[in-house]
């Protein structure tokens, strides 16, 4: 089954969970038997072995770099000059792009990730006639804090619903909110939820990065960490204000905050009307040891998000040691059962549940333990083997 994969990131040069999941899916799908040709809107060294990675560049542009996945892209074109690109200049350049490469390419399925591809994916099933899987990791919706977002985005996104052969969501809650919103018929809709591939989470070493943190949590302190993006969606406003109640009743604890995004600034005031910017530590976007060793020096991981259509950052919480809460408008409540789990905007029972996790050690590392065993068992492979067998749906080869 050969499959062109249009994706907007990968890591490394990933601002989030979308990269990660084009990664994990890419590597399981390659293992059911997919020929996978991924193509990039950015330049890219990475080598993988179970893929081919192709960067669609206009032809007087020398390399592309990206920043964060919603932001302008700086091109560097073959005399030298450099130019910033809107991010839907880039999706129409993009989309010119792909056109080309397909050219000389075959392949029996076109599968895209997000509105971002959805223009490219589109010029791609016009020019080849191939069926159009649409892949949602998240709709407008989500990105805005459940409010309307941009008509543009949902322009994009309703088109490309109603064009593709085949809409995938990830999570029944997603596949909800397209029926909502776009008025598609649900049975044009399949959910296949995310999962985590336990090969790529480097393991920790002895030598955390937080030592202060560290140091601290031997003097009877706690630490409340969140990894994300700083934005609308994912809630943080909440879980500040429930910050400041935890304060109350539990004086020596920590919040760490990792990650960056336009709510950064207003994040920081926010901490210290709370009465607790001394204890609210901003590290600002991380990968790597960093990253890893935020989630290892917590007592707890709190993901407060807003409107999530899944949520990978519990699963990794919990893969380095931690246990989860998570809002109950999230993709993740679908798959995870041992977590603490409440509603984004019940900021007093979001504190409530983490003070007695945080005074009753042997419910964390029940609760740890249990997460963990689920954790254990997932993998792409089932993800993996429903895309095949819709690959196959919709398309004229048999197999057998």
């Amino acid at each position: 089954m050969k499959v062109l994969m249009l994706g907007w990131e990968l890591p490394p040069h990933n601002s989030g969970g979308l990269g990660v999941a084009c990664l994990q899916l890419s590597k399981a799908l390659a293992k059911s038997g997919a020929d996978i040709d991924f193509i990039l809107p950015y330049s890219s060294d990475e080598k993988y072995e179970f893929m081919r990675v192709t960067s669609a560049q206009p032809k007087n542009v020398k390399s592309i770099f990206k920043s964060q996945a919603y932001d302008s892209y700086k091109y560097i074109l073959q005399d030298g000059k450099e130019v910033s690109v809107s991010i839907a200049d880039q999706q129409q350049a993009y989309e010119i792009a792909v056109g080309e490469i397909i050219k000389g390419k075959e392949f029996d399925v076109i599968h895209a990730h997000d509105w971002l591809t959805f223009r490219a994916g589109l010029r791609a099933k016009q020019q080849t006639g191939k069926p159009l899987i649409a892949h949602v990791h998240s709709i407008e919706r989500d990105r805005a804090g459940g409010k309307h977002g941009n008509p543009l985005v949902r322009e994009i996104e309703y088109t490309g619903f109603m064009m593709a052969d085949r809409i995938i969501a990830v999570s029944g809650r997603v596949k909800k909110m397209i029926a909502e919103d776009y008025s598609i018929p649900e049975d044009k809709i399949e959910v296949v939820h995310n999962s985590i591939d336990q090969s790529f989470l480097e393991p920790l070493d002895t030598n955390n990065a937080y030592k202060y943190l560290e140091y601290m949590k031997g003097q009877g302190w706690s630490v409340v960490v969140n990894i994300g993006r700083l934005t609308i969606q994912k809630g943080l406003p909440h879980f500040l204000r429930a910050a400041g109640e935890v304060a109350k009743f539990a004086p020596k604890t920590f919040f760490l905050i990792v990650g960056d995004g336009e709510q950064r600034d207003e994040l920081i005031e926010l901490a210290a009307e709370q009465g607790i910017a001394d204890r609210v530590i901003f590290t600002g976007f991380q990968r790597g040891k960093n990253w890893r060793d935020a989630y290892s020096v917590a007592d707890l991981f709190v993901m407060p998000s807003v409107s999530e259509p899944f949520g990978l950052t519990p699963l990794e919480a919990v893969a380095y040691g931690t246990p989860a809460m998570i809002s109950k408008q999230s993709g993740i409540s679908e798959v995870l059962q041992n977590c603490l789990k409440v509603d984004y905007w019940d900021e007093h029972e979001m504190a409530n549940q983490i003070v007695g996790l945080l005074q009753n050690s042997s419910l964390r590392d029940e609760l740890h333990q249990n997460a963990y065993r689920e954790y254990e068992r997932m993998s792409w492979s089932k993800a993996a083997n429903q895309l095949m067998d819709i690959y196959r749906s919709h398309t004229e080869k048999v197999f057998a």
